[in-house]
């Protein structure tokens, strides 16, 4: 461990314990602030960051009440931001790949390092993540991942046949194959599955985007429909669907923790990883407070919290926190890997060079993915 590591570790001990809002006096706090009234953050977020089961022992603890705004997608973030004047929303979970389009907009503030416990975090590259840093300074900070690969019904495809994207065009699964109505992680996988590895299935060639998509083009009379997150976890739990693309345990862990016979695996050819971070948006009266929130989403508590989201599971990215999850739900951490020597732990994954984080695209636009995207749909 380095010396400024040690200092900056110091630092977020002091400070988490001020966001935690002096944890071990709780009902000091309680009677202080009963007098005033919460003061409001306004969340721009994916469904379930401003649920109860996430954010009350915060508002608790800080008198806050957070009024959150639910997006599905980054490109849906983009465009809502864009329609709001600066200031409207105090905190913004993104998608990774977003964070510099976000910081490019100067939709987002800089942040100081030293308030965040990057040498408690499981991987060094999670501690300078792509594009959450410009110029050596920081924007946004990392607080929850996940893996994305082949969803199935375990009644329908085997185990070792999940192992491959080619069990999409298993021919039992006509019509009962589904996607998650998002073009970056289908395309992704469609990319993986043509064996873009190398840099990865995001940077691609004329050549090999054309090839993607008529891999793709190849799947559609597979297709049953294509969902947003509601409309895809009735699918998978109703057996509409045996089997989706471009989703992951984020949907399936849900289901699978109330018994329904469904799973996620990432195949040989590779999964994709995402990741969500949280931003302060520019114009924020409540920066300090958004802060301490984001402080209190990396301390242990707060981590345990996130992997166990009611909405949707994630991998922990502290050690802290993996020790908190482990126990306070040892079953949920053994499910997910996230326990010693686990053979499907995520980072063994990420080791193993199977895990690509979700990209833009590189050598295409944005708009050329989601214009295709919208063909495929209507082919």
């Amino acid at each position: 461990m380095t010396k400024i590591f040690q200092e900056r570790r110091r630092d977020f001990l002091k400070k988490s314990a001020a966001a935690a809002g002096v944890i071990a006096a709780p009902a000091l706090i309680t009677s202080r602030k009963a007098w005033a009234e919460p003061t409001e953050l306004n969340m721009l977020a994916w469904y379930g960051h401003g649920e109860p089961d996430i954010v009350e022992e915060f508002e608790a603890m800080n008198n806050v009440k957070f009024k959150p705004k639910y997006y599905a997608g980054g490109d849906n973030m983009l465009a809502l931001i864009a329609q709001s004047p600066p200031g409207t929303y105090d905190v913004i979970l993104s998608d990774a790949e977003f964070v510099q389009l976000l910081n490019e907009a100067g939709y987002i503030v800089e942040l100081d390092p030293a308030d965040y416990p990057f040498d408690d975090f499981i991987a060094e590259e999670f501690t300078k993540y792509p594009g959450h840093w410009k110029d050596d300074k920081l924007y946004s900070v990392m607080v929850r991942f996940g893996h994305l690969g082949v969803s199935y019904n375990t009644t329908a495809v085997t185990a070792a046949e999940a192992m491959s994207y080619s069990c999409f065009w298993k021919p039992e699964l006509e019509g009962k194959v589904g996607h998650f109505d998002w073009h970056l992680p289908n395309l992704g996988m469609m990319s993986l599955y043509n064996g873009n590895n190398d840099p990865g299935p995001f940077n691609i060639s004329g050549d090999a985007w054309d090839k993607v998509q008529e891999t793709t083009l190849s799947l559609r009379s597979q297709v049953g429909g294509y969902f947003d997150y509601g409309g895809t976890f009735n699918s998978l739990k109703n057996q509409e669907m045996l089997a989706t693309c471009g989703i992951g345990d984020w949907i399936t862990g849900v289901l699978e923790r109330d018994g329904a016979p469904v799973a996620s695996v990432v195949p040989e050819e590779g999964g994709i990883q995402w990741t969500e971070s949280y931003s302060i948006g520019v114009g924020s009266k409540h920066a300090d407070l958004v802060n301490k929130f984001i402080q209190y989403m990396l301390s242990p508590p707060g981590q345990a919290r996130s992997a166990q989201m009611a909405a949707y599971p994630a991998f922990c990215v502290t050690h802290g926190g993996l020790a908190e999850l482990r126990n306070v739900n040892l079953a949920e951490a053994e499910r997910t890997g996230q326990i010693e020597g686990a053979p499907n732990s995520p980072i063994a994954l990420i080791e193993q060079g199977r895990v690509h984080f979700r990209d833009i695209p590189r050598q295409q636009s944005l708009e050329d993915w989601n214009d295709f995207w919208s063909e495929y749909k209507n082919a």
